[in-house]
């Protein structure tokens, strides 16, 4: 089976075209063996693929096999592919279709292995704040979704909330189905430096849908402005609130071709 290795600032995904996979093949059980760091290759996530007139539909299985509704930096490293696969010139636009619903990408730059969009990815719903208790204390957080479930927590962004706080909030109680968590402070009006746990992961570089939250958040109840930086450990994404959503820039690079076969 072919596998394509991609990533988006530290966030990588392994693309499989459906067409690749065998007749039968449990997914789950396919996303953790190829996604495993010492074991497999390699990744936070599985996307299965169907390619389409206008760009592809797919699902995405995280690190431990459960399903996505969607990433944004997975969809960006698809639509690169894409872009690379047809010789896609600056100003296309790559339609990915996911299970939150159709996400459009303009092409900015490409180059071999790397190209940059801009991802139109819609308004964000159900926002509220409200306080959660974890750890034995009671911290006031941001709840929506950007197409999946993301609770964002201002303040102090250290490496040990995120292994206590934002860890026991992706499980919490709350969230029945799990939910991503963003640690967020708001360093300038245009910049928030964030770190990320994923749901079905942990800790990931970068997260495009986990800015996109973050940025809402600070926006909302942080003094930021609407257009901001957002800093994570793999690199920097811009993130836009027009009127008509957000709207998500940043970079997918091209790894691997690997032929992938257990033995």
């Amino acid at each position: 089976m072919r596998l394509v290795k991609a990533h988006a600032f530290g966030n990588d995904f392994l693309l499989a075209d459906s067409g690749q996979v065998p007749p039968g093949t449990d997914l789950a059980t396919l996303a953790r063996s190829v996604c495993a760091r010492h074991r497999g290759i390699g990744a936070d996530g599985l996307i299965v693929f169907d390619l389409t007139e206008s760009g592809a539909s797919m699902r995405l299985l995280n690190a431990d096999g459960s399903p996505s509704e969607i990433s944004g930096n997975g969809v960006r490293c698809l639509a690169a592919w894409i872009a690379a696969s047809r010789n896609l010139p600056t100003g296309s636009v790559v339609a990915i279709e996911t299970d939150a619903g159709s996400k459009q990408l303009e092409l900015l730059k490409r180059s071999d292995t790397e190209a940059a969009f801009c991802a139109a990815m819609g308004q964000p719903q159900q926002i509220e704040r409200l306080a959660l208790t974890v750890c034995s204390q009671v911290v006031s957080a941001v709840t929506l979704r950007v197409g999946n479930p993301q609770c964002v927590v201002l303040g102090p962004v250290t490496a040990e909330r995120l292994h206590t706080i934002a860890a026991g909030l992706a499980t919490h109680p709350h969230f029945p189905e799990g939910t991503n968590v963003e640690l967020a402070t708001v360093e300038t009006r245009d910049r928030i430096r964030i770190l990320i746990w994923e749901r079905g992961v942990g800790p990931t570089e970068a997260s495009g849908t986990g800015a996109c939250a973050a940025a809402v958040a600070a926006i909302e109840f942080g003094g930021a402005s609407r257009d901001v930086q957002v800093v994570s450990p793999g690199g920097t994404q811009r993130v836009e609130w027009r009127p008509d959503g957000l709207y998500l820039t940043g970079t997918a690079s091209l790894i691997a071709d690997i032929l992938w076969g257990e033995r």
